[in-house]
């Protein structure tokens, strides 16, 4: 059953076109990968899909449900099961891993005190955090702060986990241990939109993998796209980005 569907999502900004017709669909337990260069879309994307960003046309459809329409001015997005992973962690500095994973939680008053700190407990356990839970994000590392904010994204148990450049604040032996994590999540079936410049990861990572460039979809399909692209822009972009990693 198809789990997410996007149709001819479309968003300008100005006279900017920053997303032209963009349509694709994904199925539960898939992990999909965004990439393309600074500028081609691809956070628009994102934030059109997590409700950050209005999209001006198009349609989004959750488990058969129209949850956004720009013609019948459907608008259901703040309201669906998403979570999102920022490029920056947005941590809140003044508590600690294990409150900030479980603030949320606490403001909809949905458990007593002891499960929220159980549940909190779990999520950065498997985040391998367990001995920094009491620490506060100023004495944790980036990929730490990182984990942690996957954890709280998860808190919230939801449906689709969106990531917009997860390890683009992170050197490179931080980003190791955030995409381990991101790949034990893809094990564990979780659904996931990744919007990510680690070309490697994607193809180990990815069920679908799409390509944009100045805001349309210039390809996309499996991992075996990244071997053997169809079109010339592909192939460029994947040329340039490996001669300069």
């Amino acid at each position: 059953m198809t789990f997410l569907k996007v149709l001819n999502i479309t968003k300008s900004f100005k006279d900017t076109k920053a997303v032209n017709d963009v349509s694709f669909s994904l199925c539960q337990g898939e992990v999909l990968s965004i990439i393309g260069s600074s500028g081609s879309g691809k956070t628009t994307v994102l934030r059109c899909l997590n409700g950050l960003e209005k999209a001006d046309r198009g349609q989004i459809i959750f488990k058969d449900e129209v949850i956004f329409d720009s013609g019948s001015k459907i608008d259901k997005l703040n309201r669906q099961p998403f979570g999102v992973v920022f490029q920056q962690f947005n941590l809140f500095p003044q508590y600690n891993a294990l409150d900030n994973v479980i603030l949320a939680l606490r403001l909809q008053r949905n458990s007593n005190e002891s499960e929220l700190i159980a549940k909190g407990k779990e999520l950065l356990k498997a985040m391998h955090l367990e001995n920094r839970m009491d620490h506060y994000p100023s004495q944790l590392s980036g990929g730490q702060q990182q984990r942690v904010a996957i954890a709280r994204a998860m808190a919230l148990d939801p449906a689709i986990l969106f990531f917009d450049e997860p390890t683009s604040a992170l050197d490179p032996e931080l980003t190791r241990e955030v995409l381990q994590v991101i790949e034990e999540l893809a094990a564990s079936k979780m659904t996931m939109v990744i919007v990510t410049h680690e070309i490697g990861f994607a193809k180990e990572i990815s069920d679908k993998i799409i390509f944009m460039d100045e805001g349309r979809i210039v390809e996309s399909g499996t991992v075996e796209m990244l071997e053997n692209p169809l079109k010339e822009r592909t192939r460029r972009f994947l040329k340039d980005t490996f001669k300069n990693s």
